[in-house]
């Protein structure tokens, strides 16, 4: 695999001084690079290394001062060893699989190109006028409609099912059995009764490092984008309806359920089962524990809820003591009644 230190910048949202054609092959660590190899530099004790290291590029903080000329291109970013915990992440997925070239059967329409390093495996099926970056696998039974983009280095597992239209960036991983981009749930009620589909024509983005989980489903948008921000996880299991949208670095665990039009801010968590109403908004930050429902607007960042309908976490733990205590306290009203009618009798 090879990306230029530009692509990489691109990836990771930095910024490049030096060569950005520069072409990167391996990752290694700042002491032991060699060209062709991309490292890090987080912890100032290594500092030292920056200006001897023959690595190809180093990725760096916005802050950084040099202090001597150095050889290698930066990459500046805000959090360099996040950043190149992303890399990593990528290039384990990648060297796992260790496929590469193209097995038969398999299709490619017209007007599809597909770039250097990739793989597509048997009966996998890629539609006319997609574009598909550098180094993106495509595991056997896979389906790609047409007019699809999927940046470099994504990964599209066995079986997994690519909608037309669908905007797929780099580095994501969509597993095995996923649905992205099928109809939404668009029913309109008609007088007699009975009900008539309403065409859904968007689409489904998923921003850069997306990871889709198996069996997950996200239905396309009736207009616009139903869309999944950068870094965000998604479980096996998970259900988006037409125009969800999640922000950044979100993750959702199996067998939650989210309706239509609902917004979920960045960095919140929801866990197993939740159900969240179509419509709703989330707060950035927002937590919501294993079978909660969410039926309104969540506006205070930050909030930790529970239950079903959720509401404030520490109000649902007493309440939740005071509804273990149900049976004793039903008893000692009876008993407070019986007293008080034995002392209204004449």
């Amino acid at each position: 695999m090879e990306f230029t230190v530009q692509q990489i910048a691109e990836v990771l949202g930095g910024t490049v001084e030096g060569d950005a054609t520069l072409r990167i092959s391996s990752l290694a660590k700042i002491e032991e690079a060699r060209a062709g190899s991309l490292t890090f530099l987080s912890n100032s004790k290594y500092e030292p290394f920056l200006y001897e290291t023959g690595a190809s590029a180093v990725i760096v903080g916005q802050a950084l001062e040099l202090k001597h000329a150095i050889t290698p291109a930066l990459i500046r970013v805000e959090n360099p060893y996040t950043a190149f915990s992303q890399l990593l992440e990528f290039y384990a997925q990648a060297t796992r699989t260790g496929k590469r070239g193209v097995e038969q059967p398999s299709f490619m329409g017209e007007s599809s190109e597909i770039g250097a390093g990739h793989y597509r495996g048997a009966f996998s099926y890629i539609g006319d006028n997609c574009k598909l970056g550098e180094n993106v696998l495509v595991f056997p039974h896979a389906y790609i409609g047409d007019r699809v983009t999927i940046g470099a280095g994504s990964v599209i597992h066995a079986g997994a099912k690519i909608y037309p239209d669908t905007v797929i960036g780099q580095f994501c991983v969509v597993k095995a059995g996923a649905v992205v981009g099928s109809d939404g749930f668009g029913f309109a009620p008609q007088p007699d009764g009975s009900y008539k589909a309403i065409p859904q024509i968007g689409n489904v983005v998923l921003e850069d490092y997306v990871s889709i989980g198996a069996n997950a489903t996200i239905d396309c948008a009736t207009l616009g984008s139903t869309r999944i921000g950068r870094g965000s996880k998604i479980d096996n299991l998970v259900q988006l309806a037409h125009n969800v949208e999640i922000g950044q670095h979100t993750v959702i665990a199996s067998q939650t359920g989210i309706a239509g039009s609902a917004k979920i801010g960045d960095y919140c968590v929801l866990a197993g089962q939740v159900g969240m109403a179509g419509h709703v908004m989330l707060a950035n930050k927002t937590t919501v524990t294993a079978q909660s429902g969410i039926g309104k607007n969540v506006k205070q960042e930050g909030t930790f809820l529970q239950g079903s309908t959720a509401f404030d976490f520490k109000q649902n733990q007493r309440a939740q003591i005071v509804f273990r205590r149900l049976p004793e306290l039903e008893q000692r009203v009876a008993s407070l009644e019986k007293a008080k009618n034995a002392t209204e009798k004449p």
